[in-house]
């Protein structure tokens, strides 16, 4: 019955820890500023996939000329992804279709990109949408920057 009970509690405590380290990742990530919820899809094919596979839920933080992308489900203290300005080239945008509604955030509008040759899907709020093209548009002189 004891070893039941420190089982147990040791279970707690170690979801309990979890949680707050998960949380505590979070909020270090957003401490710097400039972060938005960002779903991503890497790597797809050209014709629009309605079925909702592939996107991954995440944050993304503008660090000086480049995006970095964070997995919210991890522990991981690194970006998984990071996106140069220089290198994003905007080639459409649309809303969700079919299933791809329940895959990602509500009011979610999808930005399909293209970065060093990989098409990736981008789906996030229309006013994170608004602040990410102006951050493209905002490039310093000489680079090239296309949006649609």
């Amino acid at each position: 019955m004891v070893l039941a009970l420190w089982v147990g509690l040791s279970v707690v405590v170690l979801v309990l820890l979890g949680l707050f380290v998960f949380g505590l990742r979070r909020r270090l990530i957003q401490r710097s500023g400039g972060t938005f919820d960002c779903s991503l899809r890497w790597d797809v094919s050209e014709e629009p996939d309605s079925l909702g596979k592939g996107w991954v839920y995440g944050v993304a933080r503008y660090s000086g000329d480049r995006v970095d992308w964070f997995r919210v489900f991890s522990y991981a203290p690194r970006p998984r992804r990071g996106l140069e300005r220089s290198a994003i080239e905007v080639v459409g945008r649309r809303l969700p279709e079919g299933e791809e509604e329940l895959a990602l955030l509500s009011d979610s509008v999808v930005l399909g990109c293209l970065h060093r040759g990989t098409r990736l899907e981008l789906a996030m709020s229309e006013d994170a949408l608004t602040g990410f093209l102006a951050w493209l548009e905002a490039a310093p002189p000489g680079q090239r920057v296309n949006v649609a």
